[in-house]
């Protein structure tokens, strides 16, 4: 008995140390921040098209990348800027402020897509600037969705004001099930 009572006294080795770390580790399961939802809380991805600051849910935005080189589909809308091979997917590469206000992107250096789910595969959206992501809550809401004219307003529908600058809700799902889009991505 005086044995076991010696052993019990005993301090664990590195070895078990390290042990119980990884057993407590792997029986941990903390939640991700971004999967943390706080009520009123509404997050997405700010960006510029023209004068306007736009926002799109991070539900609709799968990833944003550099402007891939772009192959041009002959007889295609004017907005269709093209195909563009993306590591081993054929992409459809959409002049975003050319189907909306009809006016060119200026592509430059740091030229940013956003690539967004549609129905058959995903599509890839030129904008003008790239803000990142924002994080407005009930507070920010606007009264109004801003100046939308044009076609803007079939897409945008509410709209937050943060630190003076307000940004308006643009719904991607919405611009790629509209016909007109479809046709030319698809």
């Amino acid at each position: 008995m005086a044995k076991n009572s010696s052993n019990q006294n005993k301090r664990p080795g590195p070895f078990e140390v390290l042990l119980d770390y990884e057993e407590r580790s792997l029986a941990h399961e903390a939640g991700r921040p971004e999967m943390i939802e706080a009520p009123g809380h509404w997050r997405g991805v700010g960006f510029r098209l023209g004068k306007r600051r736009l926002v799109s849910s991070f539900d609709e935005v799968v990833e944003i990348l550099p402007l891939p080189p772009v192959t041009p589909v002959p007889g295609a809308q004017n907005w269709m800027m093209g195909v563009a091979n993306v590591r081993g997917s054929l992409l459809p590469v959409v002049d975003l402020k050319m189907f909306l206000e009809g006016e060119r992107t200026v592509v430059h250096e740091g030229q940013r897509v956003l690539v967004v789910r549609q129905a058959g595969g995903n599509v890839a959206v030129t904008i003008d600037e790239l803000f990142g992501q924002r994080t407005f809550n009930d507070s920010h809401r606007a009264e109004s969705a801003g100046d939308v004219g044009g076609r803007y307003g079939h897409f945008v529908g509410q709209a937050y004001t943060l630190a003076d600058q307000t940004w308006g809700v643009f719904n991607m799902s919405l611009l790629t099930r509209t016909p007109e889009f479809r046709q030319a991505t698809a």
